[in-house]
């Protein structure tokens, strides 16, 4: 199947929570956030045309600076919504796939907007757990060195995924390499390493933590800025 093939059910979807309405590429961007699966498709892809607005989780497919398509498909947030978007897609025929999401900072110095490579994620979550992964779950190693070409600058190491945003307690879960908190890599990379279909994982740092348990969230404009050069570098990677 080249990246320019249909969905295998295109027209007729047998799928239950993505009906396809254009072509799935087999290249995919997973941002958790409909509102940012939006803007990255306006801002990176030519002529994108909704792919699914099913349950409002919107996705978008047209051609990158490649030439080659990219589909940009929403998860939703958290593990369970992830699992089941990208367990659809890979039946709809995608191939490879780069979460670019949002992450609390857990590294001191860190700052907002600063882009984070997940190598490996950490599974404090439910989801993968139940997808049979260990403690951790690697992202695949070939599509993670294609992003480092691509964003030289992003930090790299571990990230912990969980189930919850709103957490009183060690937003780390006592995981002190952590580089980050986020809640769909680990499932993402279980989800993956069971189809095997490669998916990597680049992060944008959206929020950060006092000792005293506050939280400083990211401005929209650099966060808009840092969601750009996270989707410019992951749809290079994939063009590798």
């Amino acid at each position: 199947m080249t990246d320019s093939a249909p969905p295998p059910n295109a027209g007729t979807h047998t799928t239950i929570h993505l009906h396809p309405t254009a072509p799935l590429a087999e290249r995919v961007l997973l941002p958790g956030d409909p509102g940012r699966a939006l803007m990255l498709a306006q801002t990176l892809l030519e002529e994108p045309r909704m792919f699914n607005h099913h349950r409002g989780l919107w996705g978008y497919t047209g051609t990158a600076e490649d030439g080659e398509p990219v589909t940009i498909q929403a998860t939703g947030m958290g593990g369970p919504s992830a699992a089941i978007v990208l367990h659809e897609l890979i039946e709809l025929g995608a191939r490879r796939a780069i979460r670019v999401g949002t992450c609390g900072a857990l590294r001191e110095g860190l700052k907002l907007g600063e882009l984070i490579l997940a190598g490996e994620a950490i599974c404090a979550d439910g989801t993968s757990r139940a997808l049979g992964a260990a403690e951790r779950v690697q992202a695949d190693a070939a599509l993670t060195r294609a992003i480092r070409d691509h964003a030289p600058s992003a930090h790299e190491g571990a990230v912990v995924s969980v189930d919850l945003f709103y957490d009183s307690g060690d937003p780390s879960g006592g995981h002190d390499d952590a580089l980050a908190v986020e809640m769909e890599a680990a499932t993402l990379f279980a989800v993956g390493a069971r189809a095997g279909v490669p998916v990597a994982c680049l992060l944008a740092v959206s929020d950060t933590f006092t000792v005293d348990g506050g939280r400083h969230r990211i401005d929209e404009h650099t966060l808009l800025a840092s969601s750009e050069r996270m989707g410019a570098a992951a749809i290079a990677a994939l063009s590798v």
